[in-house]
């Protein structure tokens, strides 16, 4: 009886079917940027390409998303656009067909960064959407908008290994589907979303933009650098296992191409997983001991995975994934509890600098691999979620009123 009248809470909110757009419409984006990393082992059979360059085509990828990210995010804060995310979603698909059909190392790196704008576009704007849509559920809202994201990055490689290893990159043309029906689940959010900026009268926005911080301009820096080292952490042990993981299957176990696919495929799915319960547990017991566990926590995991045989590793680096991404969604709430009034810009600032540290990373773990091989990467990244230590630093926040989850753009 308790699941049920839960259940029919979430389901009688207002916006829920926005949430659900949103979710899918992350989940639809998600899924065709996760076709870059999945094609990687073509990539690198097609052009005669090694790890170097393999870092640098996922350079290029998160250092256009991560530049771009606060950008559009400060610019939409300030001037909305109610057709936004379909922008973001038709440089995306010109990314696909590139990538489909390029025949260089350059015209991979054009695809790539066409990708990289695309959600460079979505993803502030549509976490911003998601804050507005969550009311005083935001933690909810935001767990429900990032698992659409994580399923779709999960399915993406394993829809490759179906589709497109057994032929050529030309079917990745195939993924185009997705692109329409990403167009076609926006439709609700955009109709929302103009309603909702129509309905916000300028007085409001202005007063708004005077709400005060809950901490003082000094603790604010302090903290933000906090949250940046605990991005660094977990995004450096995250770039090993969404950009080398099959490789180092491949190379370890020998495994088939297909079935690493199949294995990636298993630790996505924990991302989603743990991505859906950090903003529930966030929402109930506060984000910074989600924070805490779910960084630090991950630790056990990460250290044992270099040492085990090929089952215990998938084992092992689906419970590191579950309590790796279960951070995200807290991480990115309490970045936006400490600047109320610019959701959009901070949004893209963290979610810009995840993709830039992911970026820089899968480059130095490259040449990294190319240097001392793939082994040696997880030998090397498994203590970086030790660093999740230092989230005792980060203060209590209070609770802001209602009244401004709800105008607070």
């Amino acid at each position: 009886m308790v699941i049920k009248e839960k259940i029919r809470r979430i389901t009688s909110m207002p916006t829920f079917h926005v949430l659900l757009a949103l979710s899918a419409a992350h989940c639809l984006n998600d899924l065709l940027q996760s076709v870059i990393t999945a094609v990687y082992p073509m990539l690198k059979t097609d052009l005669g390409i090694n790890f170097t360059q393999i870092g640098l085509i996922t350079l290029v990828y998160q250092l256009a998303a991560s530049i771009f990210q606060p950008v559009v995010g400060y610019v939409f804060d300030k001037r909305p656009f109610v057709w936004s995310l379909p922008a973001g979603m038709i440089s995306t698909s010109v990314g696909i067909v590139l990538l489909a059909y390029s025949n260089s190392l350059a015209g991979v790196l054009l695809a790539v960064f066409m990708v990289g704008l695309g959600s460079a576009t979505l993803h502030p704007e549509a976490s911003r959407i998601t804050s507005l849509a969550g009311h005083e559920r935001r933690g909810f809202a935001q767990s429900v908008f990032q698992v659409g994201g994580n399923f779709g990055g999960s399915i993406g490689p394993l829809l490759v290994a179906l589709i497109v290893a057994p032929h050529d990159r030309r079917y990745i043309m195939w993924f185009l589907l997705f692109a329409g029906l990403c167009f076609w689940a926006m439709r609700p959010i955009c109709r929302w979303y103009r309603g909702y900026l129509n309905s916000l009268k300028q007085a409001e926005r202005r007063r708004e933009s005077h709400a005060a911080l809950p901490l003082s301009r000094g603790m604010t820096i302090f903290t933000i650098c906090v949250i940046i080292i605990l991005i660094f952490s977990k995004y450096i042990y995250m770039a090993s296992l969404s950009s080398y993981y099959t490789f180092y299957l491949i190379d370890k176990f020998g495994v088939t191409v297909s079935q690493s696919q199949i294995f990636l495929f298993v630790f996505v799915v924990s991302t989603a997983a743990g991505t859906l319960v950090g903003g529930p547990v966030g929402d109930r017991y506060g984000r910074k001991p989600v924070i805490w566990v779910s960084i630090l926590g991950t630790a056990p995991f990460s250290l044992l995975m270099p040492h085990v045989n090929l089952p215990l590793t998938i084992i092992l680096s689906f419970c590191a994934g579950f309590m790796l991404s279960s951070a995200f969604p807290a991480i990115l709430l309490y970045a936006q509890e400490l600047l109320p009034t610019k959701l959009g810009m901070i949004s893209g600032l963290f979610f810009g600098f995840a993709f830039g540290v992911g970026g820089i990373a899968s480059a130095v773990l490259g040449d990294f691999a190319d240097r001392y091989g793939i082994e040696a990467i997880y030998n090397f990244c498994a203590y970086t979620p030790l660093l999740g230590i230092i989230a005792a630093f980060l203060p209590n926040l209070k609770k802001r009123p209602k009244s401004r989850d709800t105008h607070s753009a």
